[in-house]
């Protein structure tokens, strides 16, 4: 008689734990993060947050309210108190985050007081612009600190050559979540060595820096437990384009979220980060035999089947359930009951 518990029905035997182990507190984010600074827009990207999270289940996309870019010049402070506002007023259970100006910015430490000392509660993240190292990253741990958000997340946006070759760096550090690439930055800070094509939605896949810089973005990322978040695609009403760029940055980049910048691109980044159909009954029925053999190898189709492809569809799974995609019963279950 088999003696063996399947591991979906104890919960000390989660997938999630049994299957990535150490990896098991790697960062694991919704795959659109949508960004937006003028006041108007704000307020719409944080209604239509909440309107998706009812239809999906979950909330399947992060908001993150500008300073930076929307802050007008002369207005930071009252645009940082806004932010504040439009954070404290967020939907329970969304995420919200906020980019402040870069480290050297007169305006990043009245950012951080205002935004993280008021609202780091609130806060899923602080994205933080024009990071070049790791020193960067200890200043600004060291404002969030002192504002009282030690717990607040940081995000990074790396947009210069020599930024790029330090990711590894800072990819380390563990305030550091996310680390998101830079396109247009990163393109002009090579003084015209790399024509405009390389900023658009077909030329940034096609030319070897910029293809290399977002290779070494994302192995740094998933080196140290992170999320890598794929830059912009600016033309924002060519659907197609944006389908297309974030499918490729899905499936041969290795990035697992992406910006958007328009209402319009949100749903085609969560189309092409979640699995499909086929994908999530395969990863449902390997995961499902692999927890009633105790997770031992077994034969699926005449393939084997061990732990090492057991993470891979697990993670298929979560993928799935990070994109509100509709789950098999078997397969719901696992996520009434993780935390995760």
């Amino acid at each position: 008689m088999n003696t063996r518990m399947s591991a979906s029905s104890s919960p000390s035997l989660h997938p999630r734990e049994v299957l990535l182990g150490a990896q098991a507190g790697a960062v694991v984010l919704p795959v659109c993060d949508h960004y937006s600074g003028v006041e108007a827009r704000m307020r719409k990207s944080l209604a239509l947050q909440a309107e998706m999270a009812a239809e999906f289940g979950a909330c399947v996309f992060d908001v993150t309210l500008d300073c930076e870019d929307g802050a007008p010049v002369g207005g930071e402070a009252e645009h940082a108190a806004l932010v504040t506002e439009l954070a404290l007023s967020a939907a329970p259970g969304m995420r919200v985050g906020a980019r402040v100006h870069p480290v050297d910015h007169p305006s990043f430490v009245g950012d951080v007081i205002t935004i993280a000392g008021r609202a780091g509660h609130r806060l899923s993240h602080l994205m933080v612009p024009k990071v070049e190292s790791v020193d960067d990253v200890r200043d600004a741990v060291e404002a969030l600190d002192a504002a009282g958000a030690e717990a607040l997340p940081l995000h990074v946006l790396i947009e210069s050559p020599l930024a790029v070759h330090r990711a590894f760096e800072i990819a380390a550090h563990p305030r550091v979540q996310s680390l998101s690439f830079g396109l247009m930055d990163f393109v002009s800070s090579h003084g015209g060595a790399i024509p405009a094509e390389g900023m658009g939605a077909a030329g940034q896949f096609s030319h070897p820096l910029v293809v290399r810089a977002k290779l070494d973005i994302a192995s740094a990322a998933h080196a140290y437990g992170k999320v890598p978040s794929h830059c912009v695609v600016t033309e924002f009403n060519n659907i197609d384009a944006m389908r297309a760029a974030a499918k490729k940055a899905a499936s041969e980049f290795g990035y697992t979220r992406m910006w958007s910048i328009h209402p319009n691109q949100i749903r085609p980044i969560l189309e092409a980060f979640a699995p499909d159909d086929r994908q999530i009954q395969i990863a449902t029925k390997i995961t499902a035999a692999a927890a009633d053999a105790a997770w031992a190898p077994v034969s699926i189709d005449g393939t084997l089947h061990d732990r090492a492809s057991y993470r891979h569809f697990w993670q298929v799974l979560e993928r799935a359930h990070a994109t509100g995609r509709s789950l098999p019963p078997e397969a719901q279950a696992w996520f009434a009951s993780s935390s995760s």
